[in-house]
């Protein structure tokens, strides 16, 4: 008896051979070889042969298909063994057949046994009872020749005897592994000279009317001016930071004369200095201060997003600059007052506040294991480039390594170099949802084009990344490999 699964080299001449650069280790153990399968359904033989898939998971080989036996026409007293077939040069396997018997093929096979005539793997059918349809679902152990294979179907017709009378192979489709080998691109942060930094804040400090006394602990000030203290302390009792500057801005309300407001805006931000000065004994020249007699830009800001039944009069009225303040102001409560009430007793003492800025400059560090302990406890205190001298120290996509960037990129949310190495990050680790948010972020300097044609590829959008890679293949040095990587693949397609 001959045996179906015995293959030689006749396939081998109609086949040829697929060479893939194999990818860096990195890259195997993140997933980031593509698998893909070129199939497709066909009627051969008057058997129609749909739903075909070929796949790898992990270390098994899937191939399935459906085949409409119904469809198919045997003639004479014959037998057709169908098997799948994997091919690639002179390597073959196998997988199981479905037979399909004549009535006197059919008796002869219950007299040997029911043993199929391809062998004991066989699924065999009478043909007058046949099935209308056959699915084929097997998994076999992966093998490295299976990369570029090819799936045919086999159809050998047996005569008497089991007599091969004929054999044929039609192709159903291709299935191989496109290794893209991604360098991941890393911006080395400029340096600060000096690594200024603020604080701000907001006071609302209430005063006597149309005074400039400050008391401590009249109506809200004790949790007002706590505030204050609060922050200038948070900075002022580290070592590592040192305070330039502290400005302090006093607003005042509309309502009243234009040259009292200022008189008040004035003497009470004057009056909150000189409290702050007595608490610190700072330089005498450490504490600015600046004022606004009338707050209208506040008042502007509720207003617009009120539901006022004259919000576009009263708007109006705010925009318009041929009218000084006081007329304005008089012309809002004449024209709108049961609305101007309602600003004068809910929005008005809101509009008198004290805004406060702190600056002040954090040393440098140089040394990794003091930016590793400072990373943990006070991040806000690294500049970018910091944070780059540590990760330089660590393993390339480690958990170390990501939390750094992941780390430096929440501390500069809106930097394009933190977006852009966060985003590489990501891709080193494989979450392509994360990269894609620090992607839109990056900016569209040379870098980050680079690194959207990485994210392309990683996506398997191979031409979208090829366009990418050519933008910049003069510019960065990855760029021209990556591009050569890219434009094979294209062509296996």
């Amino acid at each position: 008896m001959k045996n179906c699964k015995i293959y030689n080299s006749v396939i081998s001449a109609a086949l040829f051979l697929l060479f893939l650069t194999p990818g860096t280790a990195a890259a195997q153990q993140q997933n980031l070889v593509r698998q893909v399968a070129t199939v497709r359904d066909t009627t051969v033989w008057t058997l129609p042969v749909n739903d075909i898939k070929i796949k790898r998971n992990a270390d098994l080989m899937t191939v399935g298909l459906n085949m409409k036996l119904a469809d198919y026409k045997l003639k004479g007293d014959k037998v057709s063994v169908f098997t799948p077939v994997l091919v690639n040069g002179t390597d073959t396997l196998g997988l199981n057949s479905v037979g399909l018997y004549s009535r006197i093929r059919y008796i002869q096979y219950l007299r040997d046994g029911r043993e199929g005539v391809s062998g004991p793997d066989e699924t065999s059918y009478k043909y007058s009872a046949r099935p209308d349809e056959e699915n084929v679902d097997q998994s076999v152990p992966y093998l490295d020749w299976m990369s570029g294979s090819t799936l045919f179907l086999e159809r050998c017709d047996y005569g008497c005897c089991h007599t091969l009378l004929n054999r044929e192979f039609v192709p159903l489709g291709r299935w191989y592994e496109m290794a893209y080998n991604p360098e991941f691109y890393y911006v080395t942060p400029e340096a600060e000279k000096v690594k200024m930094r603020e604080l701000r804040g907001r006071a609302y400090i209430d005063f006597p009317v149309n005074m400039t006394n400050l008391y401590p602990d009249y109506r809200k000030n004790p949790t007002e001016l706590l505030k204050i203290i609060a922050t200038i302390d948070s900075v002022r009792n580290d070592e590592d930071i040192t305070i330039k500057e502290i400005t302090i801005k006093g607003y005042a309300s509309p309502e009243s004369p234009w040259s009292n407001n200022t008189r008040l805006a004035i003497g009470r931000t004057a009056t909150l200095k000189q409290y702050v000065q007595n608490l610190y004994r700072f330089d005498e020249n450490l504490i600015k201060t600046d004022y606004c007699p009338e707050d209208w830009e506040g008042l502007r800001e509720f207003v617009e997003k009120s539901g006022l039944e004259h919000k576009k009069e009263i708007l109006a009225l705010i925009d318009d600059d041929t009218i000084e303040p006081d007329p304005k102001e008089a012309l809002i409560k004449k024209r709108y007052p049961e609305e101007y009430s309602f600003l004068l007793k809910t929005v008005y003492p809101g509009l008198r506040h004290s805004d406060y800025t702190i600056e002040y400059t954090i040393r440098h560090f140089s040394d990794p294991v003091e930016i590793k302990q400072i990373m943990a406890t006070a991040p806000q205190k690294l500049s970018l480039d910091e944070f780059f001298i540590l990760a330089k120290t660590l393993e390339p996509g480690s958990d170390e390594y990501n939390e750094v960037f992941e780390t430096a990129v929440r501390m500069y949310p809106n930097d394009e170099v933190a977006n852009m190495n966060a985003a590489s990050s990501a891709m080193h680790r494989g979450d392509l949802d994360t990269a894609a948010k620090y992607i839109a972020k990056a900016g569209d300097k040379d870098a980050a084009i680079y690194t959207r044609g990485v994210y392309a590829a990683l996506k398997g959008e191979y031409k979208q990344a090829a366009a990418l890679f050519e933008q910049v293949v003069d510019s960065i040095p990855q760029a021209a490999d990556a591009l050569a990587n890219i434009n094979e693949i294209i062509a296996l397609q």
